[in-house]
């Protein structure tokens, strides 16, 4: 019967309305007497009714759930950025619901449609540059949505984000600096994301300031590191010490199969760096210089911003960038 059994019921065995059983679920017994309030009780126990968890929730103020979409819950970037959100969701006494867009924008509204069915209390989103016309959706509906690692084509409201810019920038600077002459950089598809935009246009940039040339591969996630080999047979000139810039943290552990048959030609000849990949970088032979970011801090930093928001405290600066770290190693001079 507790299967079965409805609010409706409950007010129609013990005589009062299908309000003031909600009412007293919910805690909300002062308006009502003891009797009703008894009358409820042993009606519920008597047919062993249970509310269900999502009503409840969203009855309540608070469902005291948190949306994250990221886009490939996979990598290890996006891991540390979930764990940070996390850590600071439980201490608080908030659940997180997870969602992997795919960098797909159509995935991304049927992520947040599924959430705000579900009663989330606002939204952690790692966004494509169309996600817009979404966040105006969750922003109509009164939920607070941060941006974390990239931004939408409008970067207003709540983000946390790195300095890839400004990362980038010093290590084609030192790069250039420690006599590579030529540099390719590898990359998915730079208009997805804002961070991708910003890694790719700030590394370009300082290249052609130097007066350093530099060409562009575009990869996909199906890329196989045997195509990678064959590119790089035909780029790589022996006579030239060229550089590898990896712009996707997926991409480095593919590049760096890829250059083994040029093993013995790093660092002087080819050089090679990329994003993140702590778990292996420093580990590897030889070891592979990375730019890393904090993304557990990151992380961290995005949820304390969502909940300050959700609860109205207005303690928490709501734009904030914190700095990546340059780890040179074997794979570079």
């Amino acid at each position: 019967m507790s299967e079965k059994i409805t609010i409706k019921e409950i007010a129609r065995i013990s005589g009062t309305s299908k309000t003031t059983v909600s009412f007293y679920l919910n805690g909300k017994t002062e308006k009502m007497s003891r009797e009703t309030a008894q009358r409820i009780q042993e009606v519920i126990e008597q047919t062993g009714y249970r509310p269900s968890a999502l009503a409840r929730s969203l009855s309540a103020k608070h469902s005291r759930l948190i949306g994250v979409i990221i886009g490939d819950i996979t990598n290890s970037f996006a891991n540390q950025l979930v764990k940070g959100i996390e850590t600071i969701a439980v201490q608080a006494g908030y659940q997180l619901m997870i969602s992997s867009s795919g960098y797909d924008v159509e995935r991304e509204a049927q992520a947040v449609e599924r959430m705000m069915q579900m009663g989330v209390d606002g939204f952690i989103v790692q966004p494509t540059m169309e996600f817009e016309k979404i966040e105006k959706k969750i922003q109509s509906a009164a939920k607070p949505v941060v941006s974390i690692d990239s931004q939408s084509r409008t970067p207003r409201g709540m983000w946390v984000k790195t300095n890839n810019d400004e990362a980038v920038r010093e290590a084609a600077e030192l790069l250039s600096a420690a006599g590579y002459e030529k540099f390719l950089l590898l990359t998915a598809e730079p208009g997805i994301l804002s961070t991708r935009m910003e890694r790719t246009g700030g590394f370009l940039d300082e290249l052609r300031r130097l007066n350093r040339p530099c060409e562009v591969v575009i990869l996909s996630e199906n890329t196989e590191a045997e195509e990678l080999t064959a590119a790089f047979q035909e780029r790589l000139d022996p006579m030239v010490p060229t550089c590898l810039f990896v712009v996707n943290c997926w991409a480095l552990p593919k590049v760096y199969l890829a250059l083994q048959p040029f093993r013995e030609k790093i660092p002087h000849q080819i050089g090679l760096i990329g994003f993140d990949n702590q778990e292996w970088t420093g580990f590897s032979s030889p070891t592979v210089s990375a730019i890393h970011q904090p993304a557990d801090t990151e992380g961290k930093h995005a949820c304390r911003i969502l909940l300050d928001a959700i609860e109205g405290r207005n303690e928490e600066a709501p734009n904030q960038i914190l700095k990546c770290t340059i780890h040179f190693r074997e794979s570079t001079r």
